[in-house]
């Protein structure tokens, strides 16, 4: 298992980028039928009919995922010190050095200040980082500042664990290997305690490998 821990450096920042271009499927479509043929295949033959056409129109709706919700905030005046933990929530995205899938296990933690977010929310904030050609490590970080800026303060810490495909069936092909990233931020990265708590508990609910 491969662990790596990121404090912010920057400003937090909810400014979230959308797709860098219009995604021509004619011309993916055109390209993906070039690269079968390319590997021996026949475009023509059947069970490739409409497979260009196919994976042109996955690539287009993987890389233009919808843009991250705006974040729903609940007043809760009565909370104090808490610790809000969310996890459970699994994503897809593409490693942008293979381009092959890796599975994120992602879960997030904050300590709310007079108001409570929307919990469907942290979801939707991690599809929209995963729709995009990724490293884990960046995409922590880009789920972790985006969440800062939607609760107002740095208490915010986000947890990833990665099953990456460029390591299970390519290269070593060690298929249990995991790589786990952490950013912490505020006062995750200042109370010990608070950060211990986050960590067990978000060990917890991944479990076993």
């Amino acid at each position: 298992m491969t662990t790596s821990i990121a404090s912010p450096a920057a400003a937090p920042t909810a400014a979230v980028p959308g797709p860098a271009a219009v995604i021509d499927t004619g011309r993916v479509a055109g390209l993906i039928h070039q690269l079968l043929a390319e590997l021996g295949e026949d475009p023509a033959r059947e069970g490739l009919t409409g497979t260009p056409d196919r994976v042109a129109a996955w690539w287009k709706a993987f890389l233009s995922p919808d843009r991250a919700a705006t974040a729903t905030c609940f007043t809760e005046s009565q909370l104090g010190g808490q610790l809000v933990i969310v996890g459970g929530m699994s994503v897809w995205s593409l490693c942008e050095h293979h381009m092959l899938p890796m599975n994120l296990q992602v879960t997030a933690g904050y300590v709310p200040d007079g108001e409570v977010v929307g919990l469907s929310k942290f979801g939707r904030i991690a599809q929209h980082f995963a729709g995009r050609l990724q490293v884990q490590e960046r995409f922590t970080r880009q789920v972790a500042e985006y969440l800062n800026g939607v609760i107002g303060h740095e208490d915010v810490a986000v947890a990833v664990r990665g099953v990456h495909l460029c390591m299970s069936m390519r290269g070593v092909r060690m298929e249990e290997a995991r790589t786990t990233t952490v950013h912490s931020g505020g006062r995750f990265g200042t109370d010990p305690v608070l950060s211990q708590q986050f960590l067990t508990l978000t060990t917890g609910l991944w479990g076993a490998p």
